[in-house]
């Protein structure tokens, strides 16, 4: 069983696509509760299922396991609600972690949020300048969130 331990933060400006090559993301969802997601992802050209816990106490379990390409393509289409989530995905190595950077596009177009993994909950570590504030606890920022309620929508109100 892996656990997930995630921090997530706004990025404020642009210094970051210095230090950046991304990976074009598809993703859907086929199940939504608070108790648990089911997720269908294609990462470039490889397809993935995740499977994911309720937080609890800052972390989740997670599994996630590579599916076959055309299957992922066929779940993303007739299986997960809409709008799929679309995004580039850039890692950033800082100060010995590594940063994922999220540029959203479709529905979720204009939303940057940058990601840290921690080991555990109260892990220091340090924010590169251009790491804006937390936005951890907001589940709109929660990529499931996005999937149903995207930020074109919200950001509007």
């Amino acid at each position: 069983m892996a656990l997930e331990i995630e921090k997530k933060f706004l990025v404020k400006d642009d210094t970051w696509r210095a230090h950046a090559a991304g990976i074009v993301y598809r993703q859907g969802y086929i199940s939504v509760s608070e108790e648990h997601t089911v997720r269908v992802r294609m990462a470039g050209k490889r397809g993935f299922l995740t499977i994911k816990g309720g937080s609890v106490g800052g972390g989740r379990q997670e599994f996630e396991y590579q599916i076959p390409t055309a299957d992922a393509d066929e779940m993303l289409t007739t299986l997960c609600t809409k709008p799929l989530v679309e995004k580039k995905r850039y890692n950033i190595a800082f100060a010995g972690f590594t940063w994922e950077v999220d540029e959203f596009f479709g529905e979720n177009d204009g939303l940057i949020i940058a990601e840290i993994e921690l080991e555990y909950i109260d892990q220091p570590f340090p924010k590169p300048d251009w790491v804006g504030a937390e936005v951890t606890g907001d589940s709109r920022y929660y990529n499931a969130s996005l999937a149903t309620y995207p930020y074109r929508a919200w950001k509007k109100q």
